[in-house]
C-alpha cells in the first residue's frame, strides 16, 4: 500500500543507527530532475502548472484510477528529455486525459497484482519530443494513451517476462492491451490493440506464447538500464 507523502512527513525519524540506505530500483530508469524534487521544482516555477496538476488529478479520481500510481509520476514526459531540451513533466492537452484511464484501469486491476507496486517512467510525449527521443511515429504516447513503468520489487528480467506474458495472454484481447518489453525491466503498457514487442526466448522464440512455451529460463537481452542504448519507443 502506497504512504501518503504527508504522513511520512509527519512520522517520527527513527534513530540514525537504525536507518538503512534506501533501495530504489526505479534509480536507473529515471533521470536528476525527472525524480521527486525535480517535479516539485519544475511544478513551482509555474503557478499555472499546479491548477493544471490539481485538474488533471481531480480527473483521475472521478474516473476511479486516482491513486493507481502516484499522479505526479504520470506528467513525465521522456527519458531522453534533457538530450531533446524538453520538459522533464508536461501536462498534456485535456483532450487526451481520457486516454490513460483503461490502461491505467489495467495497471492498477492487472498488473501490480501480478509484479507489485510499479513506478512510472513516461507517459506523453509532444509530437516534437517523441521524434526527437526515437519514439514510433504512431506511438500511443503521443496520445496519452501508454505507460512505460519498472516494478519496484526485485524482480529478475525473466520472471518479470514470465508473469507480464502470462498476464497478458490470459487477459490482454479481451481489453485491448499492448504489451511491450525494453532493455532491463522497463515494460509498456496501452489499451490501443492487443499486441507485443521486445520478447525474445532463450531458444530464439518471440512473442509471448513463445516465451511461455520455453518456461521460465534466462532470456537474451540483457538486463540494463533503458538509457543505456537508444531504443525505439512505441
Amino acid at each position: 500500500m502506497r504512504v501518503p507523502l504527508a504522513l511520512l512527513m509527519l512520522s517520527v525519524a527513527l534513530p540514525a543507527c537504525a536507518q538503512a540506505p534506501a533501495l530504489d530500483p526505479a534509480a536507473d530508469y529515471v533521470t536528476t530532475g525527472q525524480d521527486e524534487p525535480g517535479y516539485r521544482a519544475w511544478v513551482s516555477a509555474d503557478p499555472s502548472r499546479r491548477i493544471y496538476v490539481k485538474a488533471f488529478n481531480s480527473y483521475l479520481v472521478t474516473y476511479g484510477v486516482g491513486g493507481v500510481v502516484p499522479t505526479w509520476q504520470l506528467l513525465r514526459t521522456a527519458s531522453h528529455w534533457q538530450r531533446c531540451g524538453a520538459q522533464p513533466f508536461e501536462v498534456p492537452p485535456t483532450a487526451a486525459w481520457p486516454n490513460i484511464v483503461a490502461a491505467l484501469r489495467y495497471v492498477g486491476a492487472f498488473v501490480e497484482p501480478r509484479v507489485g507496486e510499479v513506478e512510472v517512467v513516461s507517459v506523453y510525449r509532444n509530437p516534437q519530443l517523441n521524434a526527437c527521443a526515437g519514439g514510433a511515429e504512431a506511438s500511443t504516447h503521443k496520445t496519452m494513451g501508454a505507460i512505460d513503468m519498472v516494478p519496484l520489487a526485485a524482480l529478475p528480467r525473466e520472471e518479470l517476462i514470465t508473469r507480464l506474458c502470462s498476464l497478458h495472454l490470459a487477459s490482454g484481447e479481451r481489453f485491448w492491451i499492448g504489451l511491450g518489453l525494453y532493455k532491463g525491466v522497463r515494460f509498456h503498457i496501452d489499451a490501443r490493440k492487443f499486441r507485443e514487442w521486445g520478447m525474445e526466448g532463450a531458444r530464439g522464440t518471440f512473442g509471448c506464447a513463445g516465451v511461455i512455451a520455453e518456461g521460465p529460463m534466462p532470456y537474451v537481452a540483457e538486463a540494463q538500464p533503458m538509457h543505456a542504448t537508444p531504443v525505439q519507443q512505441r
